[in-house]
């Protein structure tokens, strides 16, 4: 591997204007000098010391991006925003996967404490103590944490997401204009600001509807087995609702899966709603109605918030509120007459 002293030797420079031309620093360096240095790194194939100059500016050139659960196809594209946008602004990304635990959430904070990433982006709704206390030590600007999906303004720090609450409620106008009355709805864990939101904005729409007395709400946690109990439960009930609306697609498809091992069909016996439009949506059989989120879009835009406060361009923390879109399928339809 050739190094600075070879490139300098090559051109007839210091070592010093090697650095100066490589690191973007021209300063006093003329037009032909640097195009001279830029040809012997060329013929050379030389490398600037990335790491050399991380520990110069202090900077490590890294973003670390924590998920509760990367087995959730709904992160996916929300990852695939946030590598494509980091890696045009000249960063590398490290993958934390906390799996809900407290703990993980804790020691992967502690790599920016020390360094390690320079900025955070959290895709669950806690906040690590130590980024709790990095974010109050920081007064003159924001601290470089962002939230993705979520969104919590006691956390007072920069997030990226959609309405939830009214995007549930268009979910739930949606039913209730095929004529359903009774609507149940599978909720996440409400620790979570997203499902809380969401849960607000169904049941305004049950409201609007005067249909509250005939809702149901049951929980869930996201996963598909969780929609399957839920739906064992709700289509126990006599009368079963006409329409399930999930708080995700993933519990959808379990609602789905337990309507027809019981003989019911989807949608002329039971309407189906998701939340996220993740990329099976569309395959299933028949293909769910669900709210579609911009999830690349949202990981795109946590980077831009982050890249805005390292280069020092944010004085307060920013929110920004993307479009959503109710994306209407097969699986929703006017309850049957029998």
């Amino acid at each position: 591997m050739p190094n600075i002293s070879q490139v300098a030797k090559q051109a007839g420079v210091s070592t010093a204007t090697v650095s100066r031309v490589v690191s973007g620093t021209n300063g006093r360096v003329s037009r032909e000098t640097r195009d001279r240095v830029m040809q012997a790194v060329e013929q050379l194939g030389y490398e600037p010391n990335s790491a050399a100059k991380h520990l110069r500016t202090q900077r490590s050139g890294k973003i670390l991006v924590t998920v509760p659960d990367i087995s959730n196809p709904f992160f996916a594209l929300i990852l695939q925003g946030i590598e494509d946008a980091a890696l045009k602004a000249g960063y590398a990304v490290l993958i934390g996967d906390t799996q809900h635990e407290p703990a993980r959430e804790e020691r992967y904070a502690q790599m920016l404490l020390q360094k390690q990433a320079d900025g955070l982006i959290f895709l669950g709704h806690r906040l690590p103590n130590d980024a709790v206390r990095l974010a109050r030590a920081v007064t003159h600007r924001p601290a470089p944490i962002v939230n993705g999906c979520e969104f919590s303004p006691r956390l007072g720090v920069p997030s990226v997401h959609i309405d939830n609450a009214k995007a549930a409620q268009e979910a739930m106008e949606h039913l209730y204009s095929l004529g359903h009355q009774r609507v149940a709805v599978v909720t996440g864990p409400l620790a979570s600001p997203l499902s809380r939101d969401r849960l607000r904005g169904a049941k305004a729409g049950a409201r609007a509807a005067k249909a509250q007395r005939h809702l149901t709400v049951v929980a869930g946690d996201f996963s598909i087995s969780s929609g399957t109990i839920a739906a064992t439960r709700l289509l126990a009930r006599k009368p079963s609702p006409t329409a399930v609306f999930c708080f995700n697609d993933e519990m959808a498809i379990g609602v789905m899966q337990t309507a027809r091992r019981r003989g019911i069909r989807v949608p002329e016996d039971l309407s189906v709603v998701g939340f996220d439009d993740i990329r099976f949506a569309r395959y299933l059989d028949p293909p769910l109605t669900t709210v579609t989120q911009p999830m690349r879009e949202i990981g795109e835009g946590c980077v831009r918030l982050l890249l805005e406060i390292l280069r020092g361009n944010a004085s307060a923390p920013e929110s920004v509120t993307l479009q959503h879109q109710l994306t209407v399928r097969s699986t929703t339809a006017a309850p049957s007459r029998s």
